[in-house]
């Protein structure tokens, strides 16, 4: 349900509780009844307007939809209150997915726009610093790493993801004081903008230098679903660990760059299929079987992954729409318990990185829809038939998780064990999960 001040935790969608209205406007004053709604009666009421609206776009009845996203209008506001920005951003998921029906005007609208990249990469450092999510990530990894690590003289270890140097300065400093003496230290990094890569080297060598480390760094410019497993230059003798921090789920999305993209597979290279009880060529598998496949090849000690534990690849709208607005609620409930409302940083966050998201899990469909995020329960079994087996996560790892949970000073923030991995919810609502694997042959 939601509070009095318009704040959500929603559990449920009792729209049977709330009857239609009328989307009929006043020729002369439009729903002048809106601005006497309670803010609890507004959050419910933005929510039956939603599904509305979703269910009116489903079915191509776009003048339906119209009516209802100009009555969304005169609620919503992404300076409002939680429910209000929620519905702001998925009215404007709504709207977009509409404005696909015609492509040419789709793309006049949006051939002037100009990159937001620098935005999103300000958008994720705030996210970083004000919501515990990636820390923990990072702090689960790092204690898996190390520990799959312990007595290993090389070590090489591939961030899919490499953003942020911050966790592996930790991760520098760590094997810098192992009692046994520091290893040979190789970091491969992808990322598709090379001014980032170049930054995260500057700042890991200078760490390492400075700790007397011996330490490399390979940057691959690149998309995931693009890379050429050989440019990894994985070597004989080293002990290699892979970091995926919210990469694996784009690699679900069907098309035309992942069908005819071969991962090169070292060795003898798994190859399962959907069907655990048939393997199929490598050429012929989804593009995150074949990834992990290509990974399995190499023989990871460990391999550390954090997923969005949320439902958003199904193939219906209203079925994404639905676990879109839980999922979404949370997370925006989790910056109501850490910004005010009028923060810079916190719309920011909202619009660049959460709008975005919205965006493309409502607006977008086949190949261009890459935030299909899975639960872990699904994730398991994918690694199962990719041939990884499961590695626990330590009590000091997940220690160290609560104890950095504990320093937000909100009880909003639970961890959870299950599936052999961990979850991090906000109260019970999952938001992402950490979960450790290994090569098994």
């Amino acid at each position: 349900m939601f509070q009095e001040d318009g704040s959500s935790s929603v559990t449920s969608l009792p729209l049977q509780m709330f009857p239609m209205i009328s989307l009929s406007p006043s020729l002369m004053s439009p729903y002048p009844w809106l601005k006497d709604l309670k803010p609890e009666d507004r959050g419910l009421y933005l929510i039956h307007l939603l599904v509305t609206c979703a269910n009116h776009v489903a079915r191509g009845s776009l003048d339906n939809a119209n009516t209802a996203l100009d009555q969304i209008s005169h609620l919503a506001s992404p300076e409002g209150d939680t429910m209000q920005r929620i519905a702001s951003y998925f009215s404007e998921a709504l709207a977009d997915k509409i404005l696909r029906t015609w492509p040419g005007i789709y793309k006049a609208f949006h051939s002037a726009r100009i990159s937001t990249f620098p935005e999103e990469i300000l958008a994720k450092r705030m996210f970083f610093e004000f919501l515990p999510f990636t820390k923990m990530a990072f702090v689960i990894t790092n204690q898996a790493i190390v520990e799959a690590m312990e007595g290993e003289k090389m070590v090489h270890v591939i961030d899919l993801n490499a953003s942020e140097p911050a966790q592996w300065c930790a991760l520098i400093r760590d094997m810098s004081a192992r009692p046994e003496g520091p290893p040979h230290l190789r970091i491969t990094g992808i990322h598709h903008q090379r001014e980032v890569l170049e930054n995260m080297a500057q700042i890991l060598t200078r760490e390492a230098e400075n700790l007397d480390l011996p330490f490399q760094f390979n940057p691959i410019v690149g998309k995931l679903e693009n890379l050429d497993i050989e440019k990894l230059r994985v070597k004989t003798g080293e002990a290699l660990a892979v970091s995926s921090i919210m990469q694996l789920h784009t690699l679900l999305a069907p098309s035309s760059t992942n069908n005819n993209n071969d991962f090169h597979v070292a060795g003898n290279g798994y190859s399962p299929s959907n069907d655990s009880s048939t393997s199929s060529p490598v050429s012929l598998m989804p593009g995150i079987d074949r990834f992990l496949s290509a990974l399995w090849g190499l023989s990871p000690k460990v391999m550390v992954v954090t997923e969005q534990d949320s439902d958003h690849n199904g193939k219906g709208l209203m079925e994404r729409l639905s676990e879109g607005l839980y999922y979404y609620a949370a997370l925006f409930d989790c910056l109501e318990s850490a910004l005010p409302r009028e923060s810079f940083e916190r719309f920011k966050i909202e619009k660049m990185l959460f709008g975005e998201e919205i965006k493309n899990i409502i607006a977008c469909e086949g190949g261009e829809r890459k935030k299909r995020h899975e639960k872990l329960e699904k994730w398991k079994r994918r690694f199962d038939l990719a041939g990884f087996g499961n590695v626990p996560l330590s009590y000091y790892a997940i220690l160290q998780a609560k104890r950095l949970l504990q320093s937000f000073k909100c009880d909003g923030y639970k961890i959870k064990e299950e599936n052999g991995g961990v979850v991090i919810c906000w109260q019970d609502r999952p938001i992402f999960s950490v979960s450790a694997w290994r090569y098994r042959r």
